[in-house]
């Protein structure tokens, strides 16, 4: 991707922009809308590698990016799982990215120049503001997060999951089971007998490339799973 010089004017209103996804469009000032490059990304690209000085901040509108690191031993340390909204934030104050961003299934993405966001956050109090309330919603979702890792049951995970992270209980797999079951901290031989098991019991609804709750009262079943 091609580096973008740009410094950030508050009053700039009139040049066009690449579409951008809503969402960010009302996070984003007006005159930084036209610096900002929506491209389509295919399984396996990468947005940044680790140790690279953070050049871009991204925006995923559609698909999965993961953000992983390699542990001592060579293994990927997953260290968060996107499909939708801002990834890369805490490279805003650092001098080199942290960890790998790899885009797990077919993506629409946005790049916005962080030069561009650091400018803006010192000279428009509105757009920090929104700022801060992005980075509160992401502190609750994390929040959400750890207390999912901290059930014991693969199925509690499972439906704490899409009780939180779906819409009405249903929830897009995206790059498959296999992904979900990184995100849940399980193995995926464990996630897929757990939603057989679910199937059977008419808990679970698997539908093509979607997971749908079915049970109301599924979250007060006991398992063994």
């Amino acid at each position: 991707m091609k580096a973008v010089r740009f410094l950030y004017d508050q009053n700039h209103m009139n040049s066009p922009f690449t579409q951008i996804h809503h969402e960010l469009a009302e996070l984003l000032p007006e005159g930084m809308r036209a610096i900002c490059v929506t491209s389509s990304y295919a399984k396996g690209e990468r947005l940044f590698v680790a140790g690279k000085k953070p050049i871009y901040m991204f925006f995923i509108s559609s698909g999965e990016v993961l953000l992983e690191r390699m542990g001592m031993h060579g293994e990927s340390i997953v260290l968060q799982r996107t499909r939708y909204g801002i990834i890369s934030e805490a490279s805003l104050q650092s001098a080199h990215y942290h960890c790998d961003g790899k885009v797990m299934a077919p993506s629409e993405i946005t790049a916005v120049p962080i030069n561009a966001i650091q400018e803006a956050l010192r000279c428009d109090p509105a757009f920090s503001g929104r700022w801060i309330g992005m980075l509160n919603r992401e502190v609750k979702r994390l929040r959400l997060q750890c207390e999912r890792l901290s059930l014991h049951k693969v199925q509690d995970r499972l439906l704490h999951f899409l009780e939180t992270e779906g819409q009405d209980g249903t929830y897009p797999l995206g790059s498959g089971l296999k992904s979900l079951a990184g995100e849940l901290g399980v193995t995926h031989e464990a996630l897929y007998r757990c939603v057989a098991q679910m199937e059977k019991k008419g808990i679970l609804q698997r539908n093509g490339e979607h997971l749908k709750m079915i049970s109301s009262n599924a979250t007060r079943q006991t398992t063994t799973l």
